[in-house]
């Protein structure tokens, strides 16, 4: 029935609508009154003409805003309501982060965006095969706009500013000493850690005498000054045996820590200088015998070489004439850079391109790395650790093919007394079937060894060109009068 029609129908409608409009003089109870009871009559005849879909809340929320807050004029009583209001709205809030991009952030901490870290050093993202900074470059000047060269050029300014910044002194410290039994005699493995990057280099040192208490030594031990200095007022001699920081030889019945700065100070002019070897990490050679390089050859014939017994010149022989012979003594520094430093994931592509008839320095040069980055600012701050090659220390006799490597130590204020070649084994062979006219193996095919190769050999193709390559574009001091005339 219609709401109009019903009010002018009879009284009953009357008082109906009385009833749903009249004020209510009921005190309520949160001290709001309702909203209904202002309506107006009209308002309920429009709504009820208009349809169903349309309600109270309809009307009250789209037309008058005000109505929803109890404070505001108008919200009980429609007819008040002035429209919107003069007063200035508060301004929407605009959210801001204090965050900034990710590429920004690492841009001002000194890394490079556009880069990827392997094996410790920044590399430049992009064409797996461009060309090295060292060499001229084919692009031409109307390509310089190009995002990418944009890139490039970015990330090499930043990798610029960060050279031109003063590098602090290389600190290392040895973190924990152990002993380790091999085919070639017991060594001391030290693990150090330092202030240049992130790996874990090591130091093999061979120093059997050490455990020889009770016999007078006719050489300082070789220790590590920081594995042996106090770390702190609080740490046991069970803190100080556990990183290895003891004398003799430990056991459940012999437990000697050492005492902090206690180095004999003996006189080594008639005694050989120790013999040292500066090796960087080759996973393929060492572990997986690849016949690629001779670098897991290396690493067991330098420690063989360090463990032979060293014989004294007459002066210091025994009383009766005898000759006198030590144990062997050195240390073999092993840093932790793969491929010459270019990494494991780069040396990998190289060997393919060395499959495509390229060398390994081409290689490199093609993935845009340099020939070789390697570093030795950690192993002669090691060396100095262990007290050798210092000016008040004992000089050493490096074994090595590597000029490059000489003067690099040489530069870190290492003193290098001898220069001891690393003749292939494959090449001893040929040198001793040359001279004495028979082919046996100088140390027989089955003797043990450290690594993968052991006490074998690595020939082939691909070492004789490993080879070749090291002597004719590196430098490397070998005969290769000692190579197959067959070598390609």
């Amino acid at each position: 029935m219609d709401l109009l029609d019903g009010i002018t129908k009879g009284v009953s409608d009357l008082d109906l609508l009385d009833m749903l409009t009249a004020p209510d003089l009921r005190p309520a109870k949160h001290g709001i009154r309702r909203r209904d009871s202002d309506l107006d009559p009209l308002l309920l005849a429009a709504a009820a003409a208009y349809g169903p879909h349309v309600t109270r809340n309809h009307y009250a929320h789209d037309f008058f805003p005000a109505v929803g807050d109890p404070r505001a004029e108008g919200a009980y009583d429609w007819t008040k309501f002035q429209g919107e209001t003069t007063q200035a709205r508060r301004p929407r809030l605009k959210y801001v982060s204090r965050q900034a991009p990710r590429s920004q952030r690492l841009k001002d901490q000194g890394i490079v965006v556009d880069g990827e870290k392997e094996n410790g050093r920044t590399r430049e993202v992009g064409d797996p095969l461009r060309r090295s900074d060292n060499l001229p470059s084919p692009t031409p000047r109307t390509a310089l706009d190009s995002p990418h060269v944009q890139r490039t050029t970015s990330a090499s300014h930043a990798a610029a500013a960060e050279s031109t910044r003063p590098a602090a002194a290389v600190e290392v410290k040895c973190m924990a000493r152990t002993r380790v039994p091999t085919p070639h005699g017991p060594v001391f493995l030290h693990l150090y850690h330092n202030n240049r990057d992130n790996k874990e280099h090591l130091a093999i040192v061979v120093d059997p005498a050490q455990f020889e208490q009770d016999t007078p030594r006719r050489a300082p031990p070789i220790r590590s000054r920081s594995l042996d200095a106090a770390w702190s007022d609080s740490e046991t001699e069970a803190d100080r045996i556990t990183r290895g920081a003891y004398v003799g030889r430990l056991s459940p019945t012999s437990q000697r820590p050492s005492v902090p700065g206690a180095h004999n100070n003996i006189t080594t002019d008639n005694i050989p200088s120790p013999l040292i070897r500066i090796h960087s990490e080759c996973f393929t050679g060492e572990t997986i015998g690849s016949m690629r390089c001779d670098c897991g050859e290396q690493l067991d014939e330098a420690i063989r070489q360090i463990s032979q017994p060293i014989t004294l010149p007459p002066a210091t022989s025994s009383a009766e004439g005898r000759p006198t012979t030590i144990p062997g003594r050195g240390a073999v520094v092993y840093l932790r850079q793969e491929g010459r430093g270019i990494g494991l994931l780069s040396k990998i592509r190289a060997y393919n391109l060395q499959d495509l008839g390229h060398d390994t320095v081409t290689a490199n040069l093609m993935l845009g790395h340099g020939a070789d980055e390697r570093g030795y600012e950690v192993a002669a701050a090691i060396l100095r650790d262990l007290g050798l090659g210092t000016e008040v220390g004992e000089g050493v006799r490096l074994l090595t093919n590597n000029p490059d490597k000489v003067q690099a130590l040489e530069k870190e204020g290492i003193r290098i007394v001898e220069r001891v070649p690393m003749v292939p084994r494959a090449w001893q062979r040929r040198q001793h079937q040359h001279e004495h006219g028979e082919d046996v193996s100088l140390k027989g095919e089955d003797a043990s060894g450290l690594t993968m190769i052991g006490g074998g050999e690595v020939h082939g193709e691909d070492l004789d060109r490993y080879l070749r390559t090291k002597v004719l574009k590196m430098g490397h001091i070998l005969p290769l009068g000692l190579m197959d005339e067959s070598s390609p």
